[in-house]
């Protein structure tokens, strides 16, 4: 990751993570016995892939959103200010993925997954919490119009839903230990990983006023790296290690998953990564200097080691 990356990435994940860490304590009528798992749930120190894609697509439409021009962060960036829901939907779906009924995983960014933390019954609802809240943040998100907020809400229901990330995990639950071809497997992933990064892509090209142009060439940027995130993420099962990844290593294979991998082998599963990174860096080909570190995000997950 190059210097300039690693700086705007590192500034996106200190504002999101400062958001995320005063949520336990920002919910009035909460629980008080609720704070512990929640902040189990939001401190597990993930990647944040999703908001920081958020602040960069802003970025490449109307310069800088969520951090300023000297590199410092900024807390009134409109996209800054919604990207953390991007986490909170994530990291919801991980809860609830890493449950017995569905992926059964005792690991989780390196740590006890919520249900093992804690018990079966808390991890759902604080999972469904995350979820509302969510919506609620955006709903709340200052510097938007009522217009930005409903289209935000609709992409990220939708992304979310039955045709996004539910229904992508619906569909690899039945999968499971059948053959797929790649155009099924492509179908499946552009549901389970590829709509919420799509969802975040397009957030922030609406906080920043994005046109239909631009909005659907972020589209097919997001889409390309949405479905690269995947196929290395194959990739990592296979060839790095537990402690690496933060989750438990080999898993997929183990529950005899479809993966692309298992699909295609490990190196035409790298070139297919290589081919989408390629198709997504070339629809930014209207952007000038504003997108590189969309550019570079799309060169870091392909490249990266967890």
């Amino acid at each position: 990751m190059d210097a300039s990356l690693a700086l705007f990435v590192e500034q996106c994940r200190a504002q999101c993570s400062a958001a995320l860490a005063n949520l336990p304590a920002d919910g009035p009528g909460m629980p008080a016995s609720l704070s512990a798992p929640l902040a189990h749930a939001l401190g597990g120190g993930g990647k944040l892939i999703r908001p920081v894609l958020c602040c960069a697509a802003a970025r490449a439409v109307g310069g800088v959103e969520g951090v300023d021009e000297g590199g410092d962060e900024s807390s009134d960036g409109a996209a800054g200010a919604v990207a953390p829901a991007l986490e909170l939907i994530h990291t919801y779906s991980l809860i609830h993925d890493d449950l017995p009924a569905m992926d059964d995983d005792d690991l989780r960014r390196g740590r006890p997954t919520l249900h093992k933390a804690f018990d079966e019954a808390t991890a759902i609802l604080v999972g469904d919490g995350l979820q509302a809240r969510a919506f609620e943040l955006i709903a709340n998100a200052p510097g938007l119009s009522a217009e930005q907020k409903v289209r935000m809400v609709k992409v990220l229901a939708q992304a979310s839903g039955f045709a996004g990330m539910v229904g992508g995990q619906f569909v690899d639950i039945q999968s499971t230990g059948k053959a797929l071809d790649l155009e099924a497997l492509q179908a499946m992933h552009a549901m389970k990983t590829g709509a919420l990064i799509r969802a975040a892509v397009a957030l922030g090209g609406i906080a920043a006023g994005a046109s239909d142009t631009q909005l659907n060439a972020l589209d097919t940027y997001a889409d390309r790296i949405g479905l690269a995130f995947q196929v290395v993420d194959d990739i990592l099962d296979v060839e790095s290690d537990t402690a690496t990844l933060g989750k438990t290593q080999g898993k997929d294979e183990a529950a005899n998953k479809a993966t692309y991998v298992k699909l295609l082998g490990l190196e035409d599963a790298r070139a297919q990564a290589t081919r989408l990174l390629d198709e997504a860096l070339g629809a930014l080909a209207e952007f000038g200097e504003s997108a590189d570190m969309l550019r570079n995000l799309g060169r870091y997950i392909v490249e990266r080691d967890r």
